[in-house]
């Protein structure tokens, strides 16, 4: 519990701030969600797939368990009055409004720090306060399309492809709460307070500054995918993902020429030029393309891992599951919501002195905690 007794009052919906929230609750702080009377946060509803818990979208049981649920109408002057009453005692306050909507509610950071002069007040945006974009939605899927990260993944001959994980959301939120532990630090020292500003733009262009600073020093020539089994627009063969007999296995960073050897492949040992891995790694990734399928990722990866070279093999989640080295992590966790629900979901990564950081509290119904809000911080109309 490296946050007990922190305070946070957190104003996100969807994905990025709750996201930097579930992180601080993990690491031990009380985080009192402010929602929307009638509907909550938008997230309860949002189905990205056909499963659902107990009528509710499963991401929003998967990124806020462990906080609690505070309704409150923001349009609402009495409403208004215990929010304000609940910053006062705040240490973090966060939001990921679009610009423009806190001030016109009074909850902007010079009225909130008139209010508590110590807070750190955090948010998240799309594409930042200013500039041509500022007011575009920041939904993960445009964000990675108009960064160029659609560029870097499949084959060259494919169309851009995003990732197939919220990468922009989870990005931001992790900058989020970087900044938020920063200012913590510098607070528990000086007793001054910070803002913290994150855009998802920024941070899925951080995400991408090993491929940036490439472009930016090379002449800014574009990245060029592989033609052939794409891995890393700026590695050489064999950097890829290859089909075998029994399904696939991942070859990355090695030596061609010992490749050839280990793998009974002689069509790789033309390739003597150590510079021609990467200007020829289109041939050298057809080579190996055409003579993988000759037996299992088994029967691979006991000669290469043998000989360390980097290799794995392409697991779905069911074989994952199954991997004595996945069940060993212990990452999966059940939580338990008011009303008696088991959620089965995964655990904080971090650990704090070999100790595993969890909770067995589920997501909150909505306007769950009021009644226990209102009593503990004396909230008053």
């Amino acid at each position: 519990m490296l946050l007990d007794d922190i305070l946070v009052i957190d104003f996100s919906q969807f994905l990025s701030g709750p996201s930097a929230a579930l992180r601080l609750a993990d690491l031990g702080a009380q985080v009192i969600k402010i929602e929307k009377p009638g509907t909550g946060d938008i997230c309860r509803q949002l189905y990205v797939s056909d499963v659902r818990i107990a009528g509710e979208s499963t991401i929003f049981h998967a990124i806020n368990r462990n906080k609690k649920s505070y309704v409150a109408d923001l349009k609402d002057a009495e409403d208004i009055e215990k929010i304000k009453q609940l910053i006062a005692k705040a240490d973090v306050m966060m939001h990921n409004f679009r610009p423009g909507v806190m001030e016109r509610i009074g909850l902007d950071y010079e009225s909130v720090k008139a209010i508590n002069p110590g807070i750190i007040y955090a948010y998240l945006n799309g594409y930042g306060k200013t500039g041509p974009w500022k007011d575009l939605p920041g939904q993960d899927l445009l964000l990675q399309a108009a960064s160029g990260l659609t560029w870097l993944s499949n084959n060259q001959s494919e169309n851009p492809t995003p990732m197939g994980v919220s990468v922009g959301d989870i990005m931001a939120g992790t900058h989020l709460t970087q900044g938020i532990l920063a200012a913590l630090l510098k607070k528990s020292i000086t007793g001054v307070g910070a803002q913290i500003a994150v855009s998802m733009f920024e941070s899925v262009l951080d995400f991408q500054f090993e491929v940036l600073t490439c472009f930016y020093n090379d002449g800014r020539q574009l990245p060029q995918r592989s033609a052939v089994n794409n891995g890393n627009a700026y590695i050489a063969a064999p950097y890829g993902i290859y089909k075998t007999s029994s399904g696939y296995m991942a070859l990355a960073m090695s030596n061609i020429l010992v490749l050839a050897d280990l793998l009974g492949c002689a069509p790789l040992k033309q390739f003597t030029d150590p510079a021609g891995w990467f200007s020829r790694r289109d041939e050298i990734k057809q080579v190996l393309a055409d003579h993988l399928p000759g037996n299992t990722t088994e029967h691979w990866l006991a000669i290469l891992e043998k000989a360390d070279i980097w290799c794995a093999p392409v697991m779905n989640y069911d074989q994952l599951v199954q991997e004595e080295a996945y069940r060993v992590l212990n990452m999966e966790i059940t939580v338990q919501t008011g009303n008696g629900l088991s959620i089965k979901t995964t655990r904080c990564p971090i650990r704090v002195d070999g100790k595993l950081l969890s909770s067995a509290k589920g997501a909150p119904l909505l306007g769950e905690d009021n009644a226990e809000i209102d009593r503990m911080f004396g909230l008053k109309e």
